[in-house]
C-alpha cells in the first residue's frame, strides 16, 4: 500500500467556498469560454477570487493537479492499446520523455516491475481510429527511437471503462480526502496514470 504525503497546513480551514469549488470542480468544468468565471458565478464570488481559492488548495495539496478527461471514443478514437516496455532503469527516465512526447500516446508513466511475471516498467497509451492506426504509430515510434530490441507488449482494450476525474470527499473536520486512484509521482515524466 502506498502512503500519500501528508497535505499542507491551508493556514485556516475550508469554509463554504472552498467545498463548494471543490464540488463544483470534480463535475468538470463548464464548457465555456471562461470556465472559472462561470463557477464563480455560480458561486456568488469574482473571478480572481475564485481563482485565489483555487491556487491554495493547489499549493496546499488538497488538489494535487487539475487535468482533463479526454473521451476519445466519442472523438472518434476507437482503438487504444496499453504498449507495456521493459525498460533499462538506467534509461527509463529519458526514454519515458521521448515516448510521452510521440503523437498519439496519450500517457506515459513508470509502474514497477513485479518479477517474474511482470518485468515491464514503462507504460505508455496509443490511441488510433482503428487497431491498424495504433499498430502504426507503434511501428513508427519502434523506428524512430530504435526499439525494436527493447521487450515489450501490445495490450489492445477489450472494453471501456468510466472515464472521470477526481472526486472529493469532505471530512465533518473540513479537511477533504480525494477519492482517487493513487497517483504516484515519476521523476523526469510529466504525465501520470489516471
Amino acid at each position: 500500500m502506498v502512503t500519500l504525503p501528508p497535505l499542507a497546513d491551508l493556514g485556516e480551514p475550508l469554509d463554504d467556498l472552498d467545498r463548494g469549488l471543490l464540488s463544483a470542480i470534480q463535475q468538470g468544468l463548464p464548457l465555456v469560454a471562461r470556465p472559472y468565471a462561470a463557477i464563480a458565478t455560480k458561486l456568488g464570488v469574482e473571478e480572481g477570487e475564485l481563482l485565489r481559492r483555487l491556487q491554495r488548495l493547489l499549493d496546499s495539496g488538497i488538489i494535487r493537479r487539475l487535468g482533463v478527461v479526454v473521451r476519445h471514443h466519442e472523438l472518434g478514437y476507437l482503438a487504444n492499446a496499453m504498449v507495456v516496455w521493459d525498460i533499462p532503469d538506467t534509461e527509463v527516465d529519458e526514454l519515458g520523455h521521448r515516448l510521452g512526447a510521440f503523437p498519439g500516446i496519450t500517457l506515459c508513466y513508470r509502474r514497477p516491475r513485479r518479477p517474474p511475471l511482470w518485468p515491464y516498467n514503462l507504460f505508455t497509451m496509443i490511441h488510433g481510429r482503428d487497431r491498424d492506426e495504433v499498430l502504426d504509430r507503434l511501428a513508427r515510434l519502434l523506428n524512430l527511437y530504435d526499439l525494436g530490441s527493447i521487450p515489450h507488449e501490445v495490450l489492445f482494450s477489450r472494453r471501456r471503462f468510466k472515464q472521470r476525474g477526481a472526486r472529493y470527499d469532505l471530512s465533518p473536520t473540513g479537511l477533504p480526502r480525494e477519492g482517487r486512484p493513487i497517483r504516484l509521482p515519476v521523476p523526469g515524466i510529466g504525465r501520470t496514470a489516471s
